[in-house]
């Protein structure tokens, strides 16, 4: 197959994944791996099965294609080609939830000498960065990153990565628990896609709702919350998007957990489950029996939620994200307490507060934890986090935590 049959059976690909024929354009592209001699034209529909395997949720397949894809780039000594495919790695391992190996791969892309698409793909790797870092709670790390990404996307004008980036940080406040910004960040990603987003993939829009509705159901808008989830979710079962499925899955059990009703809860959060196991979403695994131990509790049933909690703990030491062990160790330290067991609650308290400083969750100011409750949050240029009312009231003219400037105002 030749360099012109080459590009007509990709574009042909593309045509049936984009009309959601998406195993007919697998089966081309595959053809073309297994009949072109042209290695450009083999790198790009290497691409295209990454990206394809990825919005499945079929991410050890993704893993695969991406490792060919760099053995194609040294063939061709192409900076560029090398510094995509390693970027496709990075976001590869991002998906398995192996975030130390996300960070060392993007690392390896902004070390990469002599690359054109730098001003490009500076952002995507930023942002994979990012959720990486955040992936591990490390929170000034992962701001630090997505401010870069923010950067990128406003100096090259791409409202694409600028969609991504908000919805990245819609995550970020949730987690910290700052649901204003929380809701802010996805509604300005729903924005763009309004605005820009005409000939874009209808996965920006399903991405800012379901980030949309993870706020308002912890704001407690939890009609707004089942609005969002709901439209989020339809495009997700026409897209055969898998990993948004689980994501909906989730969110609709939180909410109906959040309206006391535990009986539509608990089939929602099985069937989450299932997905998240199936695609290998390990911290998804996490978020899910984090919600099934809560209802548990809720039901007095406080053996089943340790079982869970034991389960999620695994889950978690092993992906390493110390935020949620964090959450894990406290609803535990409430179930002992509430047994009487001393030697098992001054255990959990223990490992509470170790969590809290491995993931610096306390406003240098006023000493106090972050992400306790919803709370008022400001970033300094640092990407430092402290209470917003600790900074207008203390009037600070430098960082507590790294004595550098705050003159300026942070970006969020």
């Amino acid at each position: 197959m030749g360099q012109d049959q080459t590009k007509q059976q990709i574009e042909k690909g593309l045509q049936l994944y984009q009309s959601n024929q998406t195993e007919k354009a697998l089966q081309v592209w595959t053809k073309v791996l297994e009949k072109s001699s042209d290695l450009v034209g083999r790198f790009r529909v290497l691409g295209c099965l990454v990206t394809a395997h990825s919005e499945m949720g079929r991410y050890k397949e993704m893993l695969k294609f991406a490792v060919v894809q760099i053995d194609t780039a040294r063939e061709l000594e192409d900076a560029d080609f090398l510094l995509e495919s390693y970027l496709n790695l990075a976001r590869s391992n991002e998906k398995l939830c192996e975030f130390h190996k996300t960070i060392s791969y993007c690392k390896t892309c902004l070390g990469l000498p002599g690359t054109r698409a730098g001003a490009h793909l500076g952002g995507q790797v930023s942002l994979s960065m990012g959720n990486a870092f955040l992936g591990l709670s490390l929170f000034q790390k992962a701001l630090e990153s997505f401010e870069k990404a923010l950067r990128y996307a406003h100096n090259n004008d791409d409202a694409m990565l600028e969609c991504r980036v908000c919805c990245s940080l819609g995550s970020f406040y949730a987690q910290v628990k700052d649901y204003e910004k929380a809701l802010f960040f996805p509604c300005k990603a729903a924005e763009l896609v309004n605005d820009y987003g005409k000939g874009w993939s209808l996965k920006y829009r399903a991405m800012s709702q379901y980030h949309m509705a993870v706020a308002y159901r912890l704001l407690g808008h939890l009609g707004s919350a089942m609005e969002c989830c709901e439209e989020s979710m339809k495009i997700a079962l026409q897209h055969g998007d898998r990993p948004l499925q689980a994501l909906c899955l989730l969110c609709f059990a939180d909410i109906h957990r959040s309206r006391g009703d535990l009986e539509t809860a608990f089939p929602r959060y099985d069937s989450a489950m299932s997905i998240m196991t199936e695609i290998g979403n390990r911290l998804g695994q996490v978020q899910v029996l984090l919600g099934v131990a809560k209802c548990w509790v809720a039901r007095k049933a406080l053996d089943k939620a340790l079982d869970a909690i034991e389960r999620a703990q695994d889950l978690a030491e092993e992906v390493g994200n110390k935020l949620s062990q964090l959450k894990l160790h406290c609803l535990s330290e409430s179930i002992y307490r509430s047994k009487g067991l001393q030697r098992e609650l001054r255990a959990h308290v223990v490992r509470f507060h170790e969590c809290v400083e491995e993931t610096e969750l306390y406003c240098g100011l006023c000493g106090e934890s972050i992400g306790e409750k919803n709370s008022r949050l400001q970033a300094l240029p640092c990407s430092h986090i402290f209470h917003l009312r600790c900074l207008q009231n203390n009037g600070t003219r430098s960082c507590p935590n790294c004595r550098r400037s705050s003159m300026k105002p942070g970006f969020v």
